[in-house]
């Protein structure tokens, strides 16, 4: 059979010993204020002072291994980004290579070249708007080959007029 222990459980005591575990905690955390504040007055300033020159060592050592980091990344994306470049624009030549030569074989050279319809269609109007623009280019050429017989005579009567006034 297990033996029960038997306690006796008296709140007053059990208050009174919170009571002052809490005072002892209130006390130990005004303690705690007074020293540091007195150590804030008296040595903190030196120890903030090394902080902040530790830290700005730190962190320009970092930016320097961050920068370092990212250069060799871009270098290496760069000759990645090359070889790459290469490699399609050799497989992309070596296929069309490839489809000509198969074209030429295949592709009897004795057949007639038919245009697709959109380029006929394109071919008959060029014609027609060369042939509507031969006129009027024969009679812009013949107004410049007027203009440039008259304009010395054009030229002379102005000065005589500029003479005369």
């Amino acid at each position: 059979m297990v033996k029960q222990a038997h306690y006796a459980f008296n709140p007053n005591e059990f208050s009174e010993a919170a009571r002052n575990a809490s005072r002892q905690v209130w006390l130990a955390s005004l303690g705690a204020a007074v020293v540091t504040r007195d150590w804030m007055q008296n040595e903190a300033e030196h120890v903030f002072k090394t902080l902040v020159r530790e830290g700005t060592a730190v962190e320009s050592r970092a930016i320097r291994f961050v920068g370092d980091q990212v250069e060799t990344s871009m270098t290496r994306a760069n000759v990645v980004w090359k070889r790459t470049r290469r490699t399609v624009e050799s497989t992309v030549k070596q296929a069309a290579t490839m489809v000509v030569g198969y074209a030429q074989q295949v592709i009897p050279t004795s057949l007639p070249i038919q245009l697709p319809p959109i380029l006929v269609k394109a071919e008959k109007a060029a014609k027609k708007a060369a042939k509507r623009a031969a006129p009027a280019k024969r009679a812009a050429a013949k107004k410049k080959v007027v203009r440039a017989r008259t304009a010395p005579a054009a030229r002379k009567v102005k000065r005589a007029a500029r003479q005369a006034a």
